[in-house]
């Protein structure tokens, strides 16, 4: 594992990487609003990544960094992650295809910014379809958005809601609430079979 610190326009960044053998694609994950990237379903995700020979990017936004539990306002959100992603794909990754992902919150952010990062894929765990007192707040259309390879994977308690599959989205669904604790196994497996499907057909040629 490498750690490295990136300046944003919101101060510094955390990136765990993990390496993949021959990687030929990377993935960045995102952690919820008020985590950090060592929650369980994104270790599950991080290791099907890498066992689908995909390297891993674990970012930690600017104000966890800083020590606030309170998340930043979307828009810093989103600015420091595009500025996480443009100075990996420049400095580490340069070529490879970029999927961007996360959980809850931070998978919000990777579905707002992956236009405006070229995201190859988008990878969502626990999206918090609508606050559980509010159903009619709901952030779909933050989902909708996504014109790339979409997946959620959604534990079947999910207190937050659950999206329906769509064009570009499919929907796994596992034990466990909106933690995503209760099956890391089987969110390993759901992220694994997916990126070798969606980056196949991105594979450059020998």
């Amino acid at each position: 594992m490498t750690t490295l610190d990136v300046e944003t326009p919101h101060g510094p960044a955390l990136v765990e990487l993990h390496s993949a053998e021959e990687g030929t694609a990377v993935l960045l994950l995102g952690h919820g609003a008020g985590g950090g990237v060592d929650a369980p379903d994104l270790v599950a995700a991080a290791r099907g990544a890498t066992a689908a020979g995909v390297h891993v990017a674990l970012v930690q936004q600017p104000y966890r960094v800083a020590g606030r539990r309170a998340p930043a306002p979307a828009r810093q959100l989103d600015a420091a992650w595009l500025a996480v992603a443009r100075w990996l794909g420049e400095n580490w990754f340069r070529d490879l295809p970029m999927v961007f992902g996360g959980r809850s919150s931070g998978a919000r952010v990777a579905c707002r910014t992956a236009s405006a990062g070229g995201a190859a894929a988008v990878l969502c765990l626990a999206f918090p379809v609508a606050p559980p007192k509010t159903p009619e707040r709901h952030r779909l259309a933050e989902l909708d958005a996504v014109d790339v390879p979409l997946l959620v994977v959604q534990g079947e308690r999910d207190a937050f809601g659950r999206p329906e599959s769509g064009s570009h989205r499919e929907v796994v669904v596992v034990a466990g609430d909106h933690a995503l604790k209760a099956d890391p196994i089987g969110v390993t497996r759901a992220v694994e079979e997916w990126l070798v499907r969606v980056l196949r057909p991105l594979a450059r040629p020998d």
